[in-house]
């Protein structure tokens, strides 16, 4: 009996500790987005730097690499979103005005790569466009599982206005892939 009470009690503290892990708070959440936030600066820094015409093959795959850290970021942001759980309202609030403050940079980069579209094409190793495509697919899925997630959780009152940005974003996504395909 008393070796059953010590394997109860073992498994007890284990899924609690086990629970406790897998359940993200609204900081981490927070520093999800301010980590994307950065990464999206770097990767519109870098499409906006890229040439009109006369671009390099390391330019385009550091955007490739910059798009590839910032697809990680996303997932781990829907990670955490979702083992979240629902968000009380100044939480649901605040965490929308982060991604309100990121939205701006967001669409400057899909305008971006979409006009830079002949400068990839015109790269003297082929392939290239069709790896800019893939990014922007693998972004818009994961911006889309992240924004899913945030509205799922978000107070009723606020996913009004969290639709409205997964709408613009899913736009600007939509032109910057049909530009590529």
């Amino acid at each position: 009996m008393q070796l059953l009470t010590r394997t109860f009690v073992a498994l007890s503290i284990a899924a609690s500790t086990f629970g406790a892990v897998l359940k993200r708070d609204v900081p981490t959440i927070l520093a999800d987005i301010s980590k994307i936030s950065s990464q999206v600066t770097t990767l519109d820094n870098a499409i906006n730097a890229f040439p009109d015409s006369g671009g390099s093959l390391v330019n385009a795959l550091a955007i490739h690499t910059d798009a590839t850290n910032l697809v990680s970021s996303v997932n781990t942001a829907t990670s955490d979103t979702t083992a979240n759980g629902a968000f009380n309202e100044a939480d649901g609030q605040t965490i929308l005005n982060a991604v309100q403050a990121i939205e701006p940079t967001i669409l400057d980069a899909l305008t971006a790569i979409a006009a830079k579209q002949p400068a990839f094409a015109a790269l003297p190793i082929g392939g290239i466009p069709a790896l800019v495509l893939q990014d922007l697919k693998n972004l818009d899925a994961g911006t889309t599982a992240f924004s899913n997630a945030l509205i799922a959780n978000a107070p009723a009152d606020l996913v009004p206005q969290a639709t409205d940005i997964q709408t613009t974003i899913g736009n600007a996504f939509d032109t910057a892939i049909a530009a590529y395909s």
